[in-house]
Parts: C-alpha cells; structure tokens; sequence
C-alpha cells in the first residue's frame, strides 16, 4: 500500500515533490480454521483415533502401529495444539472481529448488521 504526505506549500513557493512511502502491514496470523464446526470436529475424531489407536494397539500388533501415529498430524494440520487453536477459530469466526486503532488491537464482538450488507 502505498500512501503520499500532502503539505500546503507557504504562498508563492513551489510545491515540494513528495515520494510515496511504503507501509507495511503485519503479517496474517495463522489460520488454522475449518470451513465448518462439524468438518473440524470429524478432523479431530480421527487425529486422536489415530494417536489412541496406535498407542492401544501396540501391544497387539507390535511398534509397527505407532506409524499411524504421525498420520494424525495430518489430520490436526500440525500438532494437537494447532487443532484447538483451529477450533475455535472455526467457532469464532464471523462473531469476532480484531480491530487496530494506534497500533494496539482488540477483539470486539462483531456488528451482525455490517455482515448483511
């Protein structure tokens, strides 16, 4: 994005030329998200059948089933903790919104009127 400083030049002098100045905007914070509740929650059901299942059944089958065990990150889109993070995400979304004023950022409930328009 690029911004332009205008300044009103004293009477009878030249208008200074002005370069644009780049403004870096923040980085987008990870977006761990699923597209529904119940999509995530499935995710979930089969990341940790996956990790209990390798775990339970290794005593049976042998360490061959802990190799199911990293599949299950697959499905959590990294760890456990990212899975949590995606939930609620995944529930906040559209009730919360961040808003920035001076460099400090809060999240305020989100205005269900400006999502109809």
């Amino acid at each position: 994005m690029k911004t332009v400083n205008i300044v009103k030049p004293p009477q009878g002098a030249k208008s200074p030329v002005i370069a644009p100045t780049e403004v870096k905007t923040p980085p987008a914070a990870p977006n761990f998200a699923s597209k529904s509740v119940p999509r995530h929650l499935a995710r979930g059901v089969i990341g940790f059948g996956l990790i209990i299942g390798s775990i339970a059944l290794v005593p049976a089958y042998g360490p061959i089933t802990l190799l199911a065990a990293p599949l299950a990150l697959i499905a959590f889109r990294g760890c456990p903790t990212c899975w949590m993070v995606g939930l609620v995400q995944t529930i906040s979304r559209g009730r919360l919104e961040r808003q920035c004023v001076d460099g400090v950022c809060t999240l305020t409930k989100a205005d269900p009127a400006a999502k109809d328009h």
